[in-house]
């Protein structure tokens, strides 16, 4: 297995290599339109990680796939890297590391959104503007719908919960009640 550290370099590398040329964005677009072949087409994915597949028919795959799915000379050299480093079969795990390391580099950070009921596009953009002045950074908010909740909203941002849902604040009642 191995390690998110190692991926993370990868992923920080080409970071790094896109910001200095301003093509950050445009990177990232490339990595999105191959993770979208790669899911869409997991046997590719797979002949490029396969051993019994000979590393000259691996590299001339991917050159027509590029050919089919132009990408920047950064992104043609990084997927190439991968694939001779026996590292294409994690894509979508250094896609996730670099894509975290280019939002926070701009100051971007993702928030969960979990509520009972689906939240209008108003409430959200509440919660996103709230959220930003929290943080001091643009937050992008992805939002999820659990029916278990009573109500009340519960945010992720990283490895930070803030649980505002009913089915806590009661659980919290319960266990003060208890206590006294």
């Amino acid at each position: 297995m191995i390690s998110s550290a190692i991926l993370g370099r990868y992923a920080k590398s080409l970071a790094d290599v896109a910001f200095e040329d301003k093509i950050e964005d445009r990177v990232a677009a490339d990595l999105k339109a191959y993770d979208e072949v790669f899911r869409a087409v997991p046997d590719v994915l797979e002949i490029l990680d396969s051993p019994a597949v000979p590393g000259e028919s691996k590299a001339k795959l991917l050159d027509e796939l590029m050919k089919q799915y132009p990408v920047t000379l950064i992104t043609a050299n990084f997927l190439h890297i991968l694939l001779q480093h026996n590292r294409i079969r994690h894509f979508s795990q250094i896609l996730d590391a670099f894509q975290n390391s280019v939002n926070e580099r701009k100051g971007i950070v993702s928030a969960t959104v979990t509520a009972s009921v689906p939240l209008s596009a108003e409430e959200l953009k509440r919660i996103e503007e709230r959220l930003s002045k929290i943080t001091g950074k643009h937050v992008n908010v992805e939002p999820k719908t659990d029916e278990d909740l009573l109500g009340g909203i519960v945010v992720q941002i990283g490895s930070t919960v803030f649980d505002g849902s009913i089915r806590t604040q009661l659980n919290d009642m319960k266990r003060r009640l208890i206590e006294t």
